[in-house]
Order: C-alpha cells, then sequence, then structure tokens
C-alpha cells in the first residue's frame, strides 16, 4: 500500500510540473499539493482516484478563472490575457528578486551603480564568456582588434544569432 501511494504520489508531482511547464513553455514549476489537499475523504491515505480528482479540482479552479465572462468556454482573448498576466506576474517576481539582490543602499531602487555592479558580477559568474571572449571569437587574425571585415562578419552572425533567438527557443518577433 506505501508503495501504491509513493508511486502514485511522485506520478501526480511530475503529471503537475509536466503540464506546467507544457503550459507556460519554461514556466515556474507548480509545488507539489499538500497531502490534506489530495487527501479529498480526509480519511488520512491518498488514493490514485484521490490525486486525480485534486488535479481535475485545480484544472477546473484554472479553467474558471480564466474564464472571466462566466460563460463556461475560453475565447483567444481570455486565453491570451491569462498567459500575459503569468508571464507579469512571473517577471515582476524576477525583477523583485534582481532589485533586492543589487540593491545595495536599500533603497528599493536600482541606481546606476548598483546595475553596473550587477552586471559585473553576472559577468564573473559566467567566466570567460564575456565582451572579450566574444571579442577574440570575432578577431579571426588574433591581431587584438577588429577590422572593417572581421566587424561586419560579427555583426552578420549577432544578427542571425538574434533571429535565432536565445537556445532557438524565440521567433522572429
Amino acid at each position: 500500500m506505501k508503495t501504491t501511494f509513493l508511486v502514485a504520489a511522485i506520478a501526480a508531482g511530475i503529471t503537475l510540473a509536466a503540464s506546467a511547464q507544457a503550459r507556460e513553455g519554461q514556466g515556474p514549476r507548480m509545488e507539489m499539493p499538500a497531502f490534506e489537499d489530495l487527501d479529498l475523504n480526509s480519511d488520512g491515505e491518498v488514493t490514485a482516484p484521490e490525486i486525480q480528482g485534486a488535479m481535475q479540482a485545480r484544472a477546473a479552479a484554472r479553467f474558471a478563472e480564466a474564464d472571466t465572462n462566466g460563460d463556461g468556454a475560453l475565447s483567444a482573448e481570455e486565453m491570451v490575457a491569462r498567459a500575459d498576466g503569468d508571464r507579469q506576474d512571473r517577471m515582476a517576481r524576477r525583477i523583485e528578486d534582481r532589485i533586492e539582490k543589487a540593491d545595495t543602499n536599500g533603497d528599493g531602487l536600482l541606481q546606476a551603480d548598483e546595475m553596473t555592479a550587477m552586471a559585473e558580477a553576472h559577468a564573473e559568474g559566467r567566466g570567460n564568456r564575456g565582451p572579450d571572449r566574444m571579442f577574440n571569437r570575432f578577431d579571426a587574425d588574433d591581431n587584438g582588434s577588429l577590422s572593417a571585415q572581421e566587424f561586419a562578419e560579427a555583426q552578420t552572425r549577432m544578427q542571425e544569432r538574434g533571429d535565432r533567438g536565445h537556445g532557438g527557443r524565440r521567433g522572429d518577433n
């Protein structure tokens, strides 16, 4: 019985996380639901049907939240609004985190010197993957400078990379 429960709980967690990632691209992972939320009949045990029921209830709640006009159907506008809201929430959390990490004077704002320090710390963390590495990659004759031809080649390659997007995930927008 314990093995069945463990397998069911792991399956539920994987399913919830996978559905979140599929729904949001590479969005944040959903948290594993609390035992009490899965134990729908409050008998102190969780069964596979209870996990399925909890997942269905969660899906229904998300649907109802997205169905802003309450007509029982999702229009393209409602789906886009939901996606935009989710993206804005994620972006707000990222920005708050970045400000918190870089705000050395504690005023809740980022000044130019704090932004510079954050960029330098980020570059240090990346090792030799910053501007020097990029410059050296385009300095084909290793003379410490870029000729007009090397510079044009660099622009072309960077434009191609921009069109492809980061990691091939972004479109031409």
